[in-house]
C-alpha cells in the first residue's frame, strides 16, 4: 500500500487483506497463485453437466510473522467434508502403511487393552481396524457420515462430528483421555487450526502422544509437488511451524519421523507442555535443515511460482507432442491433486479421454471442471491406450503393478510430478 494512503484507501486496504488463521497476521505474500480452480473433491454426475459449476481462487500465501503457508477458506469444512468421495482402503499401500504404524506405535507407548485410542479425521476404518484387531480400545472421530458407515461395518466406532474443543472435552468426560490421540492428513484439512489443536490438548490424557501426518513443506517446495495443494487443503506446513501451532497451546513436539507418503510426509509426536519426554535428535536436525534450506526468511518462498508455471508448460508440450502423433491417453485415479492439476493446466478430454479409479463411488462421475469421465480400471484394457498419466504419483509403484498387463500392446505410463516423465 502507498506510504501516502488516505484513512478510506488504509481502511479499504485492511478489508480486502486475509488474516493467517494462526497468528492473525496480515497475508500479504503471494506463495503460488493457481487460477480458478473447482472443490477438488466435487465429482460430477452425469445429470448435472450442464449445471452451473463454482469455482474458487486457488491462490496461496505465506504468513511473513509464523511463516504458515495457507488458503483462505472460500468455502465451510461442512461444505466439503460432511459428505465425502476419499474412501482410505482403496489404496493398498495406505492400508498397509496404517498397519505398520499400528504395530509399531504399540509397541513403543505399550498400548493395550486398558489403553484407549482415538483417531480424528479417522475416514473408512483403514486404520483404527488393526487396533480393533488387537483389542485396543479405540474411537474414530469422522465428519462424513458417508464413509463412516464403512468404518463401523469394519467394526470401528465411530463418532460423525467435526473435531475441536466442544468434541475434545465431550468425549474426555464421556469415554476418558486418550492415551494416543492421531490423525493422518487431517492438520492441513483443518480452517480453525486453534480450536483443533487446542481440543487435542483437551483429549490427551496425562502422559499420552499425539502423532499427526502431514506433507511436509519442505518437500512440496524442493520437488515441485503443487498439485497436493487445493481448496480441501488449507495449510501447509514445516516442522518448525507445527511446533509454534502446538507450542501455543499447550503441547510440545519432541520427535519426527520423515516418511514417504503422499511425496514425503511428517509423522510428528507430540505431549503435554510438562511431560518429561527429550526432545529427540531427529526434531533437531528438521529444525536445522529447514532453517537452512530458508523457511524462516520470507525470499524463500519468492521462486515457486515460477517452477509451477514451467511444469505446466513442459506437460502441455508433452502431450501436445504425443497427440499430434495420434496417441491416445488415458488417466489412472481421480484423486484431489490429479483436478489440481488437470485444472491449472487447462488439460480436459482433448487430451486426455477419460480416467479410472478403483472407488465405485467414483465410477460414473466425471471430474471437477474438466469433466473428464471417470470408468473402472478395466476400461483401461478394453481400450488400450498408448499413455496412462498417473494422477497420484504418490502410489505410483503399486498402480504400476497392478496395471502391467498395459505393456502387452505397448503401453507406457506417465507421471507429471516433478516433472513430466515416461516410466522405463
Amino acid at each position: 500500500m502507498k506510504a501516502d494512503a488516505t484513512p478510506l484507501e488504509s481502511r479499504e486496504h485492511e478489508l480486502r487483506v486475509p488474516r493467517c488463521r494462526f497468528c492473525g497476521g496480515a497475508l500479504d505474500h503471494v506463495f503460488v497463485d493457481l487460477g480458478m480452480s473447482p472443490l477438488c473433491e466435487s465429482y460430477v454426475p452425469a445429470d448435472r453437466l450442464s449445471a452451473m459449476e463454482p469455482f474458487y481462487p486457488l491462490l496461496v500465501y505465506v504468513c511473513d510473522e509464523c511463516f504458515l503457508v495457507q488458503l483462505e477458506e472460500f468455502v465451510p469444512p461442512e461444505e466439503i467434508f460432511t459428505e465425502y468421495a476419499y474412501f482410505s482402503s482403496y489404496a493398498d499401500s495406505w492400508v498397509e502403511h496404517a498397519r505398520r504404524y499400528t504395530d509399531a506405535i504399540c509397541e513403543r507407548l505399550s498400548l493395550g487393552r486398558q489403553s484407549f485410542v482415538v483417531e480424528v479425521a479417522s475416514n473408512d476404518g483403514y486404520l483404527l481396524q488393526h487396533f480393533v484387531a488387537r483389542g485396543v480400545p479405540c474411537l474414530g472421530i469422522e465428519p462424513a457420515a458417508n464413509v463412516a458407515r464403512d468404518a463401523e461395518k469394519r467394526g470401528v466406532p465411530t463418532l460423525v462430528e467435526f473435531f475441536g474443543r466442544a468434541t475434545a472435552a465431550r468425549v474426555a468426560r464421556e469415554r476418558g483421555r486418550a492415551d494416543l490421540l492421531l490423525g493422518n492428513n487431517v492438520l492441513a484439512q483443518v480452517p480453525d487450526l486453534n480450536d483443533f489443536v487446542a481440543g487435542m490438548q483437551i483429549l490427551l490424557a496425562p502422559g499420552g502422544v499425539v502423532t499427526m501426518e502431514f506433507p511436509h513443506l519442505l518437500r512440496l517446495m524442493q520437488e515441485n509437488q503443487f498439485d497436493t495443494i487445493y481448496h480441501e487443503h488449507f495449510s501447509y506446513f514445516s516442522y518448525t511451524c507445527a511446533a509454534r501451532i502446538f507450542a501455543a497451546h499447550g503441547l510440545r513436539l519432541f520427535d519426527v519421523e520423515e516418511i514417504p507418503t503422499h511425496g514425503g510426509s511428517l509423522r510428528i509426536y507430540a505431549c503435554h507442555r510438562g511431560d518429561a519426554r527429550e526432545e529427540s535428535a531427529r526434531s533437531r536436525e528438521l529444525c536445522a535443515r529447514e532453517r537452512a534450506f530458508g523457511l524462516q526468511d520470507p525470499r524463500c518462498y519468492d521462486d515457486f511460482g515460477e517452477q509451477v508455471r514451467e511444469t505446466k508448460r513442459k506437460l502441455l508440450e508433452f502431450l501436445i507432442d504425443v497427440k499430434r502423433k495420434d496417441a491416445r491417453i488415458a488417466g489412472y485415479g481421480a484423486p484431489g491433486k490429479g483436478n489440481t492439476l488437470l485444472n491449472y493446466c487447462g488439460i480436459r478430454t482433448d487430451f486426455l479421454d477419460y480416467t479410472v479409479d478403483r472407488n465405485p463411488y467414483k465410477q460414473g462421475r466425471f471430474l471437477p471442471g474438466t469433466h473428464i469421465p471417470i470408468f473402472g480400471p478395466q476400461k483401461i484394457f478394453e481400450t488400450r491406450p498408448d499413455y496412462v498419466l498417473i494422477l497420484p504419483w504418490n502410489f505410483k509403484d503399486e498402480i504400476v503393478a497392478q496395471m502391467a498387463g498395459i505393456r502387452e500392446w505397448g503401453g507406457k505410463f506417465v507421471v507429471p510430478i516433478p516433472e513430466v516423465t515416461v516410466l522405463p
